[in-house]
């Protein structure tokens, strides 16, 4: 339950920073969070604009987020973005969805799953278009990465806008990641050692969530395009 409390403060945050941009909330699935712009309405070259900076907005946010259970241990998310065509309409009768498909969506996700913790994974076309407008975006030449489907392209880091302040939290070098990752498989067995422990002695039955030693779970987000821009 506590997984899910987390969830709901972190998401019911994101909202709320999505009311100060032009984009849509296409879905959250377990801890992804998919978000586009310039759909269902076209908005120019507004749409990588909007996701640039609501993407900068949610990762200044995380910055500043703590659990109340366990404060202190620092939330990682990976932001992927990227800005292409895409085929969108409502599937579904008894339970309509409006969906999105195709090449775009894939790729907004596939530069989340090859991003890092606390950065902002940006695709070449979304920095075409970026630089295509008067906003001048601060961004960092990550290098070549491998796309599933796509092959190697190069891509980047988004740092910021020039002339506007955004409290980026630090990205963990993988050293800290380590150490983190071992910081909290201690901790959380610990804390259901525990709370075991006390449902013994209190002998009421307690439902315990079950968490595999050494790995490390990850927030994602999504952004899409009509042409529109997504974020993983």
């Amino acid at each position: 339950m506590e997984v899910v409390d987390m969830l709901n403060d972190i998401y019911k945050s994101f909202d709320h920073i999505l009311d100060h941009h032009d984009v849509y909330k296409v879905e959250t699935i377990g801890d992804a969070y998919m978000v586009a712009s310039g759909l269902p309405k076209r908005n120019g070259n507004r749409h990588a604009i909007d996701i640039a900076k609501m993407a900068l907005d949610i990762l200044s946010f995380m910055g500043t987020f703590e659990l109340e259970h366990l404060p202190g241990l620092p939330i990682w998310i990976r932001i992927g973005v990227h800005s292409g065509p895409c085929a969108a309409g409502v599937v579904g009768i008894k339970m309509p969805r409006y969906c999105l498909f195709g090449d775009t969506v894939n790729t907004a996700s596939r530069m989340e799953s090859t991003g890092l913790p606390l950065r902002i994974h940006v695709s070449g076309s979304t920095i075409a278009i970026l630089k295509r407008t008067e906003c001048q975006f601060l961004y960092e030449v990550r290098g070549e990465t491998y796309l599933k489907g796509r092959g190697t392209e190069t891509t980047y880091w988004l740092t910021g806008v020039k002339g506007q302040e955004y409290n980026l939290p630090t990205p963990p070098t993988v050293e800290n990641q380590q150490r983190l990752q071992a910081e909290f498989s201690d901790m959380l067995a610990n804390s259901l050692q525990k709370r075991q422990a006390a449902g013994i002695r209190s002998r009421k039955p307690t439902r315990v969530a079950s968490y595999k030693r050494g790995t490390l779970e990850y927030l994602q987000l999504n952004t899409t395009d009509k042409e529109s821009s997504q974020v993983n």
